[in-house]
């Protein structure tokens, strides 16, 4: 865990969150493991899942590709799970790092008890639980509607935000994900390379690459791209600068390259989106 986070406020929030709205709500860390949760205990429909090894294992599975989607995106993520029930989950992040994720789940997001019971009954066909005691579990769940969920993950992104802005989480410094990210946001703007980063830190770019992925939902040359177009949007705010001047301020030595690549990753070339902005 390349971060420490301060459980007695923590939990506070969380409890916050459950009144409102009333949902259960995890943290997990970087590397997926939970950290707290309100209430304690998941719902009696998920107990029963977990019973079968193959559902237990599935909904491991489905947390850690839903955080990654998370993460990739930078945004709440909501999806439903393998057995049928809705979650979403927000990336948590202080400055470019991912520190942990926030959840919540096991919300019956469905028009009717029996709608939902259909698509349920054919999702955990195969896990070996008492499928009648299933269906009862379904059927004592309250129906919530697709704008309910909505507003649950805004709220649910404005408690990952108050979260790090109250300092409830902070960085270990001496962990080389945060090493590595200091060092490429002090020279993302220079002519750096993934293998550049690899030898500063005595590490194989397979673990490198591992480590981008982890922290930034994708490789090390897309992520100082990433970097660099957010500093172009900066820069282009001032229409008095050139655009070659721009891209040369950014990292690109060519002029051409550099329009293509702003292009390609915002969808309107430099002019259109700096046309957007008064002088």
């Amino acid at each position: 865990m390349i971060s420490t986070f301060n459980r007695t406020k923590l939990n506070s929030l969380l409890q916050d969150f459950y009144r409102l709205t009333p949902i259960r709500i995890t943290v997990f860390d970087d590397q997926f493991t939970e950290l707290a949760s309100y209430p304690e205990h998941i719902a009696p429909f998920c107990q029963i899942v977990r019973t079968d090894k193959e559902g237990y294992e599935n909904c491991k599975k489905c947390d850690r590709q839903a955080c990654l989607r998370a993460a990739k995106q930078r945004s709440p993520y909501t999806y439903r799970c393998h057995a049928g029930l809705t979650e979403s989950i927000t990336p948590l992040y202080l400055g470019n790092i991912i520190i942990g994720y926030l959840l919540f789940g096991h919300v019956f997001a469905y028009p009717s008890h029996e709608t939902g019971w259909k698509i349920i009954e054919e999702q955990c066909r195969n896990y070996k639980v008492d499928k009648e005691l299933l269906k009862k579990e379904c059927f004592s769940m309250p129906l919530h509607s697709e704008a309910y969920i909505t507003s649950a993950s805004h709220i649910l992104e404005a408690v990952a935000s108050y979260l790090c802005l109250e300092r409830m989480a902070s960085l270990r410094k001496q962990e080389l994900p945060v090493q590595i990210d200091e060092y490429i946001q002090a020279h993302f703007l220079e002519d750096l390379t993934a293998k550049d980063i690899a030898e500063k830190f005595g590490i194989g770019r397979t673990q490198l690459y591992e480590i981008a992925k982890q922290n930034y939902g994708t490789g090390i040359a897309e992520h100082i791209r990433i970097l660099r177009i957010e500093k172009a949007k900066q820069l282009l705010e001032d229409r008095s600068l050139p655009l070659a001047e721009i891209a040369s301020q950014c990292g690109y030595k060519d002029y051409n390259y550099f329009i293509t690549v702003f292009k390609r990753t915002v969808g309107v070339s430099p002019r259109k989106y700096q046309s957007g902005f008064t002088s």
